[in-house]
């Protein structure tokens, strides 16, 4: 006997057809979704945060060339990608830092007093990190886990030779609270300027104290700059006050105030 299908059996077999392709094509689409679409995600993050490194150290360079090549004014335009940059001034409360020079004697001689240098802050929500360039100095440290690294150091000078100490101390400051997000204008002028040469009384004995603000942000930028202090500048550590290990015979220590004109 002969059997012949009749269009109905057509029409069912390409339907159950259409409906394999289909299903196939959305658990495609699905695996794309939940497995690809975060590593993408991540991968921009990651991009993001490697360009806002390198933006910070450009800034950085600006910030020299204002400071040390009496330059009177630079301006960066700059991609700010996956976050905020925000500017915190000198004046700032809490202090993202402050600086105290002495003569390491309680009640002695005090080179500098509670300096503080507000900071030029970087602040992804995607990586969670901030990178900060504060005080001469590009410093980054996670949202996540606790610590820091110091990107690029600030320009500090120790001759163990001659027993001579150069510190640059540099403050940002703001005519009013600035952040941006996508693209900006970094505008930086140099405001005042202050130095200091010395021959140290005591013995030449010279003491700096670092103290960060009491967040966990100010905790987390100790960690950079106590390496810093203790394997670049050789210096001894008790709590957060750093000494030098030998004698100085002159201390040079200039301040610089960095007006942001915008950003």
């Amino acid at each position: 006997m002969i059997h012949s299908r009749s269009n109905d059996e057509h029409a069912v077999s390409e339907a159950i057809g259409f409906l394999l392709i289909f299903t196939i094509v959305i658990a495609g689409i699905g695996l794309v979704t939940l497995y690809g679409y975060p590593i993408l995600i991540e991968q921009q993050v990651n991009a993001d945060e490697k360009i806002m490194e390198k933006n910070m150290i450009v800034l950085q360079n600006d910030v020299k060339s204002l400071a040390y090549k009496t330059v009177p004014y630079k301006e960066t335009s700059l991609k700010i990608g996956g976050g905020a940059l925000t500017v915190y001034n000198a004046s700032s409360t809490p202090a993202v830092s402050t600086i105290d020079i002495t003569d390491c004697v309680v009640g002695g001689t005090r080179y500098v007093s509670g300096f503080q240098s507000g900071d030029l802050r970087y602040s992804s929500g995607g990586a969670g990190t901030d990178i900060s360039l504060q005080n001469g100095a590009v410093v980054k440290r996670s949202h996540f886990q606790t610590g820091s690294v110091m990107l690029a150091e600030p320009r500090w000078f120790y001759d163990t030779r001659t027993n001579t100490v150069v510190i640059n101390l540099i403050a940002f400051n703001s005519t009013e609270v600035m952040a941006r997000t996508g693209i900006g204008t970094v505008q930086m002028a140099m405001g005042e300027t202050n130095y200091t040469y010395v021959s140290p009384v005591n013995g030449n004995s010279v003491c700096l104290k670092y103290t960060p603000d009491s967040t966990t942000e100010g905790q987390d930028y100790l960690t950079a700059w106590d390496n810093y202090f203790r394997n670049t500048m050789k210096m001894t550590t008790t709590g957060n006050e750093y000494k030098f290990s030998t004698n100085i015979e002159t201390l040079v220590i200039k301040k610089y105030d960095i007006i942001i004109k915008s950003i």
